[in-house]
C-alpha cells in the first residue's frame, strides 16, 4: 500500500525552527521527485520546495528561500524540510508529494503553527 506520512509539525514562536519528515512506504522513493506544499486557511495550496529524484537539484518558493531546506535520504525512504526563521505567514498545513510521470502521491499533511 502506497503511503506518505508527514510528521514534525507543531506550534513554534516566530524565529523558531521545525524539521518536517515525510516517510514513504509502498514504493521506491528514490525514483520520485519529492515536493513540499502548504495550504493556509482560505488560501490555495502552494509549492514550497522540490528536490529531484537523485537529490541533486532543489527549487524553492521565493517566500522561503534562504530559510527552508529540502533534503532526502533515499536509503530511509524519507524526505525532510528544515524550516528556520519561521514567520507568522508560514502557518499552514504542510503536505509532501511524490511525483514520477503520471504517478502522484500525497500525504495527509502536518500542521505548522507559528504564533507568539
Amino acid at each position: 500500500q502506497v503511503q506518505l506520512v508527514e510528521s514534525g509539525g507543531g506550534l513554534v514562536q516566530p524565529g523558531g525552527s521545525l524539521r518536517l519528515s515525510c516517510a514513504a512506504s509502498g514504493f521506491i522513493l528514490s525514483n520520485y521527485a519529492m515536493s513540499w506544499y502548504r495550504q493556509a486557511p482560505g488560501k490555495e495550496r502552494e509549492l514550497v520546495a522540490t528536490v529531484t529524484a537523485a537529490g541533486g537539484g532543489t527549487n524553492y518558493a521565493d517566500s522561503v528561500k534562504g530559510r527552508f531546506t529540502i533534503s532526502r535520504d533515499n536509503a530511509k525512504n524519507t524526505v525532510f524540510l528544515q524550516m528556520n526563521s519561521l514567520k507568522l505567514e508560514d502557518t499552514a498545513v504542510y503536505y509532501c508529494k511524490a511525483t514520477r510521470g503520471y504517478r502522484v502521491y500525497w500525504g495527509q499533511g502536518t500542521q505548522v503553527t507559528v504564533s507568539s
